[in-house]
């Protein structure tokens, strides 16, 4: 296994809230192996909306998004999109 990851940064105005921790779980949970959601050296399961929102993210939140395995790459790009478009949320 080689793991994979990517930094990216809250744009919507409504930072990570429950409809976008919703979104990133469900692309990780079509995941083979972990997908990790890490903000200030707290890592969490990427598969878990609960998990997501415990850390507490608002717009221009640094972000890094890791997966446990390469085999993963489709479902890290398939999260970093949605960091990039604002969770459908910009207007």
């Amino acid at each position: 296994m080689t793991e994979l990851s990517r930094n990216v940064i809250v744009i919507n105005e409504l930072g990570l809230h429950a409809r976008s921790a919703a979104r990133i779980a469900e692309i990780a949970r079509k995941a083979n192996y972990n997908v990790w959601v890490i903000k200030d050296k707290k890592k969490v399961d990427a598969s878990s909306i609960l998990d997501i929102l415990t850390l507490e993210s608002p717009k221009g939140s640094k972000i890094t998004l890791k997966i446990d395995d390469r085999s993963d790459i489709d479902i890290l790009n398939d999260i970093v999109k949605q960091f990039e478009t604002g969770f459908g949320e910009l207007s």
